[in-house]
């Protein structure tokens, strides 16, 4: 619908309101293909970019609201750490029963806790081949009760939140025999 007429124009804009010209739009009808398919490309390659963004703008939104709890998780194995070497010197020094159930509630409730925000206890386990992937090694000594590549002490639990290591277990890795 074109609503150009002869009153549309004016002293100061002599131009407006102007019907269309021509400006080669009849042209070579391979030309007008061959721009046509160049448009085409350009729109899908340009609507798939827009669609990848999208799916990557959406993955990486819900890696950071998965790990979020990181930073605190990162800052409470410590804590846990030194409640359960709370239990083991009381544990020894033969501390009352009523003190010890009570410093092993705190780490129950603090193992719960982390569970809650999904981070848990990566297991390490004596005898258990060495994976560098969990496991870091503090130590390597000779042992002739374990294999060679093989954890032979656990100094401090691992943990991981979902699929990611928060932090490896630190073992002692054996030799193998003297």
């Amino acid at each position: 619908m074109n609503d150009w007429n002869e009153n549309n124009l004016t002293e100061d804009n002599p131009g407006v309101g102007q019907p269309p010209t021509d400006n080669g739009a009849s042209g070579d009808p391979q030309q007008l293909r061959a721009e046509l398919d160049d448009t085409r490309d350009r729109l899908l390659r340009m609507t798939a970019e827009l669609e990848n963004y999208r799916k990557r703008a959406s993955r990486e939104l819900e890696q950071e609201r998965r790990y979020a709890a990181l930073p605190v998780v990162r800052d409470l194995l410590p804590l846990m750490d030194n409640v359960q070497r709370a239990i083991e010197a009381a544990e020894k020094s033969g501390a009352p029963a009523g003190f010890l159930d009570g410093v092993r509630l705190v780490a129950q409730q603090l193992e719960t806790i982390l569970g809650r925000h999904h981070a848990t206890k990566i297991e390490a386990s004596l005898g258990q081949p060495f994976d560098p992937h969990i496991h870091e090694a503090i130590s390597q000594m000779p042992s002739p009760q374990y294999p060679a590549d093989t954890v032979m002490a656990v100094a401090a639990a691992g943990y991981q939140l979902h699929d990611r290591v928060v932090r490896p277990a630190q073992v002692v890795v054996s030799s193998g025999p003297g």
